[in-house]
């Protein structure tokens, strides 16, 4: 019996399978590149070489594109990112107080108290404090983003970069490079900055409490972790699967999701990952909301619509 756990995002979408004891089997990365749908059958083409779909016995969803894959695959269950992280977290460790996420487009922080979400606050304005930002850099400095850690754990004395703005920042990064910095300790000063401004944006005003978890593909960067332990006084703890958090939360309430309503799960299958489907979107016209309304067609017929506030769409769903 396992869990199936789908996190659908800008940057990647993040598939993981989970066992009777929550324990992750089975993990997968893929770009999104900007195409959800084919993302998520790309991954179970890969899954259904190794599992049968009857042995899935519940499915959730989360990430920016959750309501696409909740229609796609069946979801048992759809909940948004920081319900998602925390319930990973809190599973992982109850005495968790504060969680650190950082993503490709965005960032977030999630305040616990007794394993209940209190505050959380997110920054999809600024790429400065993301982990594009970071990629961009990486690519102007010839250095791989994997290497990217191990050079800031180098410097001795890291640069003084602008974190507020990642226009500002890139400038100031090359105007460091111009006067002849050192990789590593720009690389420190660019990690630093990172920090910078993700406690100045996103954490400002909130009161972070150990024990602090680090979340999100950038967590992979020890340059960040160290410069996280710095600025904040605080040991950081980074989960082993850190990158994948997301979609295991996902998976995770799905099965109490099911296990409470003693329902059998909606799954579709692998199998979809051969049919056809089609997105296409509209704007409604019947009221001043003007609401833009997504309908996804699976194999030439409409399976579902969303993104409508009254339910004209959403509810005319093809039977």
């Amino acid at each position: 019996m396992y869990y199936l756990g789908i996190d659908v995002g800008s940057v990647s979408t993040d598939v993981v399978l989970l066992n009777e004891n929550l324990e992750v089997i089975e993990k997968i990365y893929l770009r999104t590149k900007g195409r959800p749908i084919q993302t998520i059958q790309e991954a179970f083409k890969i899954l259904q070489n190794h599992y049968d779909s009857k042995d899935i016995k519940a499915v959730g969803t989360t990430g920016s594109g959750r309501a696409t894959a909740s229609f796609l695959v069946g979801a048992d269950a759809v909940k948004n990112e920081i319900t998602a992280h925390a319930i990973a977290a809190l599973e992982l460790d109850p005495e968790v107080r504060t969680i650190v996420e950082i993503g490709g487009q965005d960032s977030k922080i999630i305040i616990l108290k007794d394993g209940i979400v209190t505050d959380f606050a997110m920054n999809t304005v600024c790429a400065a404090g993301t982990g594009s930002f970071l990629d961009r850099q990486a690519e102007r400095l010839e250095i791989p983003i994997e290497k990217f850690g191990e050079y800031a754990l180098k410097s001795q004395t890291p640069v003084r970069i602008a974190g507020r703005c990642a226009v500002f920042s890139e400038s100031d990064m090359i105007h460091k490079q111009q006067l002849g910095y050192h990789p590593s300790d720009i690389i420190g000063g660019l990690c630093e900055a990172l920090v910078r401004n993700y406690l100045s944006n996103v954490a400002k005003g909130k009161e972070m409490k150990p024990k602090i978890f680090f979340q999100g593909g950038v967590a992979a960067n020890i340059g960040i972790k160290k410069a996280l332990e710095k600025a904040l006084g605080e040991e950081v703890f980074v989960p082993r699967y850190h990158d994948v958090m997301g979609s295991i939360g996902a998976a995770i309430i799905a099965k109490e999701t099911l296990e409470k309503n003693k329902l059998k799960t909606k799954f579709k299958g692998f199998h979809i990952s051969q049919n056809e489907f089609l997105s296409s979107s509209l704007e409604c016209t019947g009221c001043s909301n003007r609401c833009e309304v997504v309908k996804i067609l699976e194999n030439g017929v409409e399976i579902s619509c969303f993104g409508d506030r009254c339910g004209k769409w959403s509810e005319k769903l093809a039977v």
